[in-house]
C-alpha cells in the first residue's frame, strides 16, 4: 500500500489500488509466461501504478520499449502492446508482429491501449494485415494517475479543453436519472492554462519547482548529477566517481521531502540545518542506553534514524546544488528582470538583460520565456519591439526558429499588442498579483513561491471559495475565453451533513498542465485555520 497517498481528505490510495486491480485482470487472462513491450512515453505513468514486483508475480518475464524492426528475443509465450491509441504506433507494432511471425515458433499477440480503444488505429492494424494477430484487444482506463495525496495527473497530450464540455454534456444525459453516489467533493474548479500563461513563465522559486526548474522531475523522479552523492572516503583523491546519474524519488513518502518541498528556497537552510542538529542528538542517545530495554528501544529506533540522515543528506546535497545556481550573478539578474515585468516595470520596450542574452547566445528556452513573459505582462509587445526581438532571435539561433516563433504565437505566448491597451496593470492590481513585502521564512500570502508575485491561478482559486467572483466580474470580463458557473443539485438523501469546523473540498482541475509552485501555493491555502480548498490535482 502507498501510504503517502492515503493522508488527504480524500483517499487516493483507493484509485491506486483499482487500477492496480484492472492490470492484473488483464495480465491473468494472457495465461503463461509474457514479455511485454512498451510505449515508452507510458512507462513513467505506470511506474507510479505497478511496479516490476507486480508484473513478475504474474508471470511477466521481459519488458522491451516499442521500437521499430525486429523485437528483442525471449522465450514467451505471450507479447503483449502497451501502447496510446497513435496511428503511427501501430505502423511500427504492425512491423514488430510481422517480423515475429517469420521468426517462429507462434507467439499469442495482445494489445493494451492507454487510455481508451481506438476504431482507427484498429482500422490501420487491419490494414497492415495483423489484426487478425491480436487475441485480446483492450483499453486500459488510465485516466488519473495518483501523484501524491493531494495531487492527481491524467498525463494526457490530447485532453486540452475537452473535460468542461464532456462534464456539461454527462450532467445532460444524466439528468433524471437516480445519482446513487455519495459526492467526495463539494466544488469543482476547472482552469484552463490559457487564462493564466504568465505563472508556467516564471521562475519557481519553492525547493520543489527550482528542482524541476533546474533538473526536471518526471513522474515523481529527478536525475541529479552523481558526484554530489558519492560517498566520501578518506584519501582516495576523488578517483573513481560514479557516471550515472542519481535518481530519487520525490514524494510526500519522505517525510522531510514532505516538510520542505513547498517552502520558499530561502527557508530550505534553516530547516535541513534544524533537522541535522535533531538528528545527531538522536544517535547521541545511545550513550545514555545503560539497560537491556534502553538498548533495545534505540536499537527499534535506529532503522528510522539512518532513513531519516540518509534522507538528510540527499536533501542537503540537492540544496547545494540548487544553491550553485541561484546564488549565481546570472540567475539574480534574470529573476530581476522576470520580477520587474512582473510588477510592471518597463514592459513596453526592448530590455537590455534580454538583447544580452541572445547577444551571448544564452539558452533559446531561457530567452523565450523571458520574452514571452515580458508581452504576457504588456498584453503583448509593440510591433517594433516584437519585430526586434524576432529578428534577433533567428540571425542569432537559425531561421529554423521562425515555425517555434509562429507556435509561441499561435499559443498566444507571443504576440503584438493590440489597441494599444494594456490590461495586465489592471489584473495586477485588482487581484493583487504583487505582493512589495512578502515574508518567505513565515508567509501570510501565496506570493511567497514567486517571492512576490502571487499566481494569478491561485488567486482565482482563493477568491472563488471567498468573496466569490461577483468582486472581480471586471476582470474576468478582461481574463481570456468565458467563465460560467453550474450547480448539480443532489437527493436529499446524498447532501452532506456538515461537521462542526468542517470545510469544503474543492477539486481544482488545471486544462494545460501545473507547475508545481501552483500546487505548493494550493497546499498553503488549504492549511490556512480557514481555508476552504482541500485537494489540487492537474491534467
Amino acid at each position: 500500500m502507498a501510504a503517502h497517498l492515503s493522508y488527504g481528505r480524500v483517499n487516493l490510495n483507493v484509485l491506486r489500488e483499482a487500477v492496480r486491480r484492472e492490470l492484473r485482470e488483464f495480465l491473468d487472462k494472457c495465461a503463461g509466461s509474457k514479455a511485454i513491450v512498451w510505449d515508452e512515453y507510458l512507462t513513467g505513468p505506470f511506474g507510479l501504478i505497478a511496479q516490476y514486483s507486480l508484473l513478475k508475480e504474474h508471470e511477466v518475464e521481459k519488458m522491451f520499449t516499442l521500437k521499430a524492426s525486429r523485437l528483442p528475443a525471449a522465450d514467451v509465450k505471450n507479447i503483449i502492446f502497451f501502447v496510446r491509441p497513435r496511428l503511427e504506433l501501430m505502423d511500427i507494432i504492425a512491423e514488430n508482429v510481422l517480423s515475429e511471425d517469420r521468426r517462429g515458433p507462434a507467439r499469442d499477440f495482445h494489445i493494451l491501449f492507454v487510455p481508451r480503444r481506438s476504431l482507427l488505429c484498429e482500422q490501420r492494424l487491419k490494414d497492415l494485415g495483423v489484426l487478425g494477430s491480436f487475441i485480446h484487444r483492450e483499453e486500459y482506463s488510465l485516466d488519473l494517475i495518483p501523484f501524491d495525496g493531494d495531487l492527481l495527473s491524467m498525463e494526457s497530450e490530447g485532453a486540452f479543453k475537452q473535460v468542461a464540455n464532456m462534464m456539461i454534456r454527462m450532467k445532460r444525459e444524466f439528468t433524471g436519472s437516480q445519482n446513487s453516489v455519495f459526492p467526495v467533493f463539494d466544488n469543482l474548479l476547472l482552469l484552463d492554462r490559457n487564462v493564466d500563461l504568465l505563472t508556467p513563465l516564471a521562475t519557481q522559486l519553492t525547493y520543489e519547482g527550482l528542482i524541476d526548474e533546474i533538473y526536471g522531475i518526471q513522474n515523481s523522479y529527478v536525475k541529479l548529477p552523481p558526484e554530489k552523492f558519492a560517498p566520501k572516503k578518506q584519501g582516495d583523491g576523488g578517483k573513481d566517481l560514479p557516471t550515472e546519474a542519481k535518481k530519487l524519488q520525490l514524494n510526500s513518502a519522505e517525510e522531510l521531502y514532505a516538510e520542505i518541498r513547498d517552502k520558499n528556497f530561502n527557508a530550505v537552510g534553516s530547516v535541513l540545518s534544524k533537522k541535522a542538529k535533531v538528528i545527531s542528538a538522536a544517535f547521541e542517545e545511545r550513550h545514555n542506553a545503560k539497560t537491556v530495554g534502553e538498548i533495545k528501544q534505540f536499537v527499534s529506533q535506529l532503522p528510522h534514524m539512518q532513513a531519516a540522515r540518509g534522507s538528510l543528506a540527499n536533501h542537503t546535497s540537492i540544496a547545494e546544488l540548487i544553491k550553485d545556481v541561484t546564488t549565481s550573478e546570472d540567475f539574480f539578474d534574470k529573476l530581476t528582470v522576470e520580477q520587474e515585468f512582473m510588477s510592471g516595470i518597463d514592459t513596453d520596450k526592448v530590455n537590455g538583460y534580454i538583447e544580452d542574452c541572445i547577444a551571448q547566445k544564452h539558452s533559446l528556452i531561457k530567452v523565450l520565456r523571458l520574452v514571452c513573459l515580458q508581452s504576457v505582462c504588456n498584453s503583448g509587445l509593440k510591433q517594433k519591439v516584437l519585430d526586434y526581438y524576432k529578428r534577433e532571435i533567428l540571425q542569432t539561433y537559425g531561421y529554423e526558429h521562425i515555425l517555434t516563433l509562429h507556435n509561441l504565437e499561435k499559443a498566444g505566448l507571443l504576440k503584438p499588442q493590440i489597441g494599444g491597451r494594456n490590461n495586465y496593470p489592471t489584473i495586477r492590481k485588482t487581484l493583487r498579483l504583487w505582493m512589495d513585502d512578502v515574508n518567505e521564512q513565515n508567509p501570510t500570502d501565496i506570493s511567497y513561491v514567486y517571492s512576490g508575485y502571487a499566481p494569478l491561478s491561485v488567486r482565482l482559486a482563493q477568491l472563488l471559495a471567498r468573496p466569490g467572483w461577483r468582486s472581480i466580474e471586471e476582470v474576468l470580463r478582461i481574463l481570456p475565453g468565458p467563465h460560467f458557473e453550474e450547480r448539480q443539485p443532489l437527493p436529499t438523501g446524498l447532501q452532506k451533513k456538515r461537521q462542526p469546523g468542517e470545510n469544503r473540498v474543492t477539486l481544482i482541475f488545471f486544462l494545460g498542465g501545473v507547475t508545481f509552485a501552483e500546487v505548493a501555493a494550493l497546499r498553503f491555502l488549504s492549511q490556512l485555520e480557514d481555508g476552504e480548498i482541500r485537494a489540487s490535482f492537474s491534467q
